[in-house]
């Protein structure tokens, strides 16, 4: 039986220590290390190396677990348990030196999110939650807000497939501007899924992401009282490719927005 407690603090241990890497990295980074997985989508040694280092850490906490990695060192062949790591999320943002970017982590087993780490590279901020025991951020409970539409903040993130998203890209712009507080574009699913669990940001929705993007702040939002479902509605959305996290207050708004665009 895993103490879920014991190893989300295990596992913020080595996202703290992987983010510090990249610190250290960013300080003297050379933008001709950057490589283009496909148009505007980027990786550098520096994600590489840090997933590296995540799954030879990992391995010794979960010796049998499986791994979904977002560059494709490890494996998963149907083990009970699967690490989702995403080394470095928000790639652009990092050789920009624009923050935020971040280390992502969950734990998983089946379709069920047993706990999730988010390391805010630049700031150090770790935000952390496991099945059941609440949200956390650097060892405060934190929980989403209780803001309606009129006064929401919200994060409609714009994916590197501009062909097919733009339609949709242009009618939420068109439904939500001048009609909420205001729109934002964080350059990192991670961050924005915790800033929505700390009631920073009271909606986040995007698409064409991988599960690595969003599965550790998926618990995160859950945790801290929020709702987080795929642009149907469906709560089973650890397999698909879109996700939308709110404060419960304004989902149903943003699922009204994309149905049928």
């Amino acid at each position: 039986m895993i103490n879920l407690e014991l190893l989300t603090i295990d596992v913020c241990a080595v996202a703290r220590r992987v983010a510090e890497y990249i610190r250290n990295e960013r300080r003297n980074f050379n933008q001709n290390c950057v490589e283009h997985k496909q148009a505007h989508d980027y990786v550098s040694y520096v994600d590489k190396q840090s997933e590296e280092k995540i799954v030879a850490q990992l391995r010794q906490l979960l010796p049998d677990a499986g791994f979904i990695t977002e560059e494709k060192s490890a494996t998963y062949q149907g083990e009970d348990y699967c690490w989702v790591v995403d080394p470095l999320d928000g790639t652009t943002n990092f050789i920009h030196a624009y923050p935020p970017y971040a280390v992502s982590i969950a734990l998983i087993s089946g379709k069920e999110i047993l706990l999730g780490v988010v390391c805010d590279v630049p700031t150090a901020s770790c935000y952390y939650a496991w099945k059941g025991g609440g949200a956390w951020m650097n060892g405060n409970r934190i929980h989403v807000s209780d803001r309606h539409l009129d006064d929401a903040l919200l994060c409609l993130q714009l994916p590197y497939n501009n062909e097919a998203y733009n339609p949709v890209a242009k009618h939420l712009i068109d439904t939500f501007y001048g009609r909420v507080a205001s729109i934002r574009m964080i350059g990192s699913a991670a961050i924005a899924l915790c800033l929505v669990a700390q009631g920073c940001l009271d909606g986040y929705m995007e698409k064409y992401i991988g599960q690595w993007d969003y599965m550790a702040g998926a618990i995160i939002v859950n945790e801290a009282g929020g709702r987080v479902s795929n642009y149907a509605g469906s709560t089973d959305f650890t397999e698909g490719n879109d996700v939308v996290a709110t404060n419960r207050l304004v989902h149903d708004d943003m699922l009204k927005a994309v149905a049928g665009v």
